[in-house]
């Protein structure tokens, strides 16, 4: 399975995410020039396929065409703290250890956890913490169409599903991440949950108005110009819709925020690490209303770590070994914050 938006374009012409469309086409997919990129692509179409006996003995009472989709023996999800797609006992113990070498061949997998067919990705991080710490608060899902930027290997998408979002599109600039998550879907192709692998700034500007809900996690912090992200964000809403932003905090008074010379807890490309008073003075200049904090919180190893599928240096590499509340640079240790707002009807 390579990246297939054929679905999703089948679905947006006449609604507000027509203009969507020229991302997805084989052209833009194809002029991604990640050094990389390719090879990503390589492993996504080389992914086994599993025939399920009962869907298999349907398909031969029906013509054989070119286009039939692959019958992949993946029937078995459930979501929760762990994504679970597929069954252990579905696969041979040969088959298994085939596709654990090849999910290990996408390593590092920092989002997570997921479990394939038996088969564990103990990601970095939990990235089931944080779905805690918000979930509970946000405007429901259910029924809403879903812009989740940033979003990595798509976790979170997995758990707006499970929420009752009607479809998810999630954005994620760096292909590797973009493909982790294809690599997933491809046990789940249905799943009305899409990845892009592009940025927040290459969506067109016709797509106005398009979600009911917007998720920036983990991004802000990363852009030059914060107040053009989340002006971008607003933009991507329906009058009343739902921004869900988390991000790196410090302490100060309104109007602080830090700026790293050049490295945040070993971060190359950390600009702002705002204030949560000079969060919220941004969101109310950027024309946002009912801005409220939902969660804030001290990033500990029990969240982010080093794993078996992820063996590079994590947070306690970005720590001073004497006093982790400073980070080795010397600055505040990372803590966060979950902020929600609503553009105004």
């Amino acid at each position: 399975m390579d990246l297939d938006f054929t679905t999703l374009a089948a679905g947006i012409p006449g609604t507000p995410l027509e203009p969507l469309a020229p991302l997805l086409q084989g052209d833009f997919i194809d002029g991604i020039t990640h050094g990389d990129f390719r090879r990503w692509r390589r492993l996504l179409r080389e992914m086994p396929v599993y025939d399920d006996p009962a869907a298999e003995s349907a398909a031969l009472e029906s013509p054989a065409t070119e286009s039939r989709p692959a019958v992949i023996k993946s029937t078995a999800i459930s979501f929760g703290d762990t994504v679970r797609i597929g069954t252990a006992d579905a696969l041979s113990e040969a088959d298994r250890a085939d596709l654990e070498a090849r999910l290990r061949a996408f390593i590092p997998w920092r989002k997570g956890p997921f479990q394939i067919h038996g088969i564990l990705i103990d990601s970095e991080w939990r990235s089931d913490k944080k779905w805690l710490r918000l979930a509970r608060h946000i405007q429901p899902l259910a029924g809403r169409t879903v812009l989740d930027i940033g979003c990595a290997n798509g976790y979170f998408g997995f758990r707006m599903l499970e929420a009752g979002a009607r479809l998810v599109l999630g954005l994620e600039p760096h292909p590797p991440y973009a493909a982790q998550f294809w690599a997933v879907k491809h046990f789940q192709p249905a799943l009305p949950l899409y990845v892009l692998p592009a940025a927040l700034e290459q969506l067109p500007p016709e797509v106005e108005a398009a979600f009911d809900t917007v998720f920036s996690m983990g991004v802000i912090y990363h852009r030059p110009s914060p107040i053009d992200h989340l002006r971008k964000c607003r933009a991507c809403l329906r009058p009343g819709g739902e921004l869900v932003l988390e991000t790196l905090y410090t302490d100060g008074e309104e109007g602080y925020s830090l700026m790293p010379v050049a490295r945040y807890a070993r971060i190359n490309n950390v600009w702002f690490v705002p204030s949560i008073k000079t969060l919220l003075r941004w969101l109310q200049r950027c024309g946002f209303e009912e801005a409220r904090v939902l969660d804030e919180s001290v990033t500990t190893a029990a969240e982010q770590r080093r794993s078996d599928w992820m063996p590079f240096d994590s947070l306690e590499s970005a720590l001073q070994p004497d006093d982790p509340s400073r980070t080795v640079e010397g600055l505040p240790a990372p803590r966060r914050v979950i902020i929600s707002a609503r553009r105004p009807t």
